[in-house]
């Protein structure tokens, strides 16, 4: 799906057009859990957060000022909701926390929480360069690979549909994004 084709769906979908919506759902759904998918959410999570992302354009609606980039602020909106999920899990009180007693009977010792904890950090801040070297890729790429990511993956003939891309076409660019992938992460020393 191009800019323009998203630009008319949307106004067509704001109207009431019952059809645009649910075309506009279709070619914009596999962005939105691709978005989902990149923080690692439970399924619970995720999908709280792809109908979130779905209302929260609902509620929008009138103020949606670029109807084309709407691919955009959902990525974005889907991001935002997936943070908010992250911060409160992260958020732990003893009262919600029915776990805290068993861990304090795990063999764990300190030393391995720590050890732990690190490579969480670790992981969390390779998954952060991943995502920014992702984010650095032009429209095009980003657009190709987060609908190959979706799930199940789309066929070439799907993916050929939603980006307006000749089906001969999809591997050599997926095969060049992903090379410039390759190389930003390198640049900032991400194996």
């Amino acid at each position: 799906m191009d800019r323009d084709s998203i630009g008319i769906l949307f106004r067509a979908a704001a109207d009431g057009d019952a059809a645009a919506w649910k075309s506009l759902v279709e070619g914009l759904s596999p962005l939105v859990w691709a978005v989902v998918r990149s923080h690692r959410l439970t399924d619970a999570d995720g999908h709280e957060v792809y109908q979130t992302t779905w209302f929260r354009l609902v509620q929008n609606l009138t103020r949606i000022r670029e109807p084309e980039r709407v691919g955009a602020w959902l990525a974005s909106t889907a991001r935002h909701e997936c943070l908010k999920v992250l911060k409160a899990a992260r958020r732990v009180s003893p009262s919600d926390d029915a776990g805290t007693l068993d861990r304090a009977a795990d063999d764990h010792t300190p030393e391995q929480a720590v050890i732990e904890s690190e490579e969480a950090a670790v992981e969390q801040e390779r998954v952060r360069q991943v995502w920014q070297a992702f984010q650095d890729l032009g429209e095009n790429c980003r657009r190709l690979l987060r609908v190959l990511m979706a799930t199940p993956p789309p066929g070439y003939q799907e993916v050929s549909a939603a980006l307006g891309l000749a089906v001969g076409s999809i591997g050599p660019i997926r095969q060049r994004c992903l090379g410039r992938l390759r190389v930003l992460l390198a640049e900032r020393g991400v194996s």
